[in-house]
């Protein structure tokens, strides 16, 4: 009798093994890593009989036991943080608040290889078959990096790294924790401000392995990307119990970010610039470069809003224009929706570079060194009024969802005493 009750308790425990190895298997796509944990002891499964032969295997129970711990430590020690934007919203500026802090591995864009890997000629007008791609593909990267496997990341950089050393890495000079130890010994701990150009310099090929190192060392990771359409896209990541995905969503004013492009992207947005210069629509002007943008704000902040349950506790949103105005109140806000302490190095940061300068570097196209309060409404004298009517009617819901205020004549436009910034409240779904 004792015999056969063992048999059957043990029987129901491995089955629950076998249950969750389904379940692990569906939720993780591609892994480059395989688990680390510690094995389940099962006392002679033979004494079960030809069940234990069938169900167990020592080694594959080890790998579930192993995964399962990783999970519960990971998601104890470690926050991890997507920063959720479009090209020209402020995001590299986001990126600084989290790059600046000691204990927070940043990565600017590591999504960029996924892009130009797969769909090296990716233009605006993008397909449903080429998003499907890029998002699959993204989401398990992601999730890789989150868990430190920077060596995932080497399948999509072009030369691929020998000896998982690269010099390829976009915009490696990015990260704080890429230009310092355990990664790079060119500068002291101590050192605040460095340059993105110098660390690239002095630092030289990047490690992946010291780059993984470094990031194991530090409590909480956070990336930037712009290559990620809406919240949703998301859903796979945030319900995934290996992660503690929070999503912060940065928007801006469409009008501020066409302006912006059309001054950054002066090749791609040439047709804007003669609509600005000459007063006339080009018949060939690519609309999907501003209707895109609203049209994947607006899907994203009404599924945001709607507070729907796998996004309660990880969702954030965060106008660009409220953080100009007022960076370091709301980068505390920011923090504490997170359950991080601000340090002082992230204080010192934002009152050395929102306080306008005349250096170089506040004039580069992606810089982060600005007056950030005079930049939020600086599009207002770079657009004409019939670009911005146009961007008005195209993007009017999202503009009214976002608290933007619309003007009707060129006067309203040019009179910057008038701000179009409605004083608009967006409550964290906690």
């Amino acid at each position: 009798m004792n015999s056969a009750m063992q048999c059957s308790w043990k029987a129901v425990i491995l089955l629950a093994l076998a249950s969750i190895a389904i379940q692990y298997t569906a939720i993780r796509t591609f892994t480059a890593k395989p688990f680390q944990m510690c094995p389940v002891t099962v006392s002679n499964p033979l004494n079960c009989g030809m069940l234990g032969q069938d169900v167990v295997d020592l080694s594959f129970d080890k790998r579930i036991c192993d995964d399962f711990l990783y999970f519960s430590s990971n998601v104890s020690r470690k926050t991890h943080v997507l920063i959720l934007a479009t090209t020209r919203s402020g995001s590299s500026f986001v990126g600084q608040l989290f790059n600046q802090h000691q204990d927070v591995f940043y990565l600017f864009e590591p999504l960029y290889h996924v892009q130009t890997t797969l769909l090296p000629r990716l233009s605006h007008s993008r397909t449903a078959g080429d998003t499907r791609v890029m998002l699959g593909a993204s989401r398990d990267l992601l999730r890789s990096l989150y868990d430190c496997d920077l060596y995932f990341l080497e399948s999509y950089i072009k030369p691929q790294p020998a000896n998982h050393s690269t010099d390829k890495l976009f915009r490696r000079g990015a990260s704080k924790a890429l230009c310092s130890l355990p990664v790079c010994d060119s500068f002291s701990p101590g050192e605040l401000n460095i340059d993105e150009g110098e660390c690239v310099k002095r630092c030289g090929v990047l490690n992946m392995t010291l780059a993984s190192d470094a990031c194991r060392e530090r409590r909480h990771v956070a990336i930037k990307t712009v290559r990620i359409p809406e919240v949703s896209d998301l859903r796979a990541l945030v319900e995934d119990p290996r992660l503690n995905l929070k999503v912060i969503q940065l928007v801006r004013d469409p009008r501020g970010i066409l302006a912006s492009r059309i001054e950054t992207f002066r090749d791609t947005y040439r047709l804007w610039r003669i609509w600005r210069a000459t007063g006339r629509r080009p018949y060939n002007l690519d609309l999907t470069q501003l209707t895109m943008v609203c049209e994947d704000f607006l899907g994203s902040v009404t599924t945001g809003l709607s507070k729907p349950p796998w996004l309660k506790g990880r969702y954030m949103l965060v106008r660009y224009e409220d953080l100009a105005k007022n960076p370091l109140q709301k980068t505390k806000k920011i923090y504490d929706y997170l359950g991080l302490v601000m340090d002082k190095n992230v204080g010192d940061w934002i009152q050395n570079n929102t306080r306008g300068s005349n250096d170089l570097s506040a004039k580069h196209k992606y810089g982060t060194v600005r007056d950030s309060a005079a930049n939020a409404e600086s599009w207002r004298l770079k657009l004409s009024y019939d670009m911005v009517d146009y961007t008005q009617t195209v993007c009017q819901q999202v503009l009214q969802e976002l608290g933007y205020k619309t003007v009707s004549s060129p006067e309203e436009l040019k009179n910057l005493s008038l701000t179009l910034i409605e004083d608009k409240t967006f409550v964290p779904f906690l």
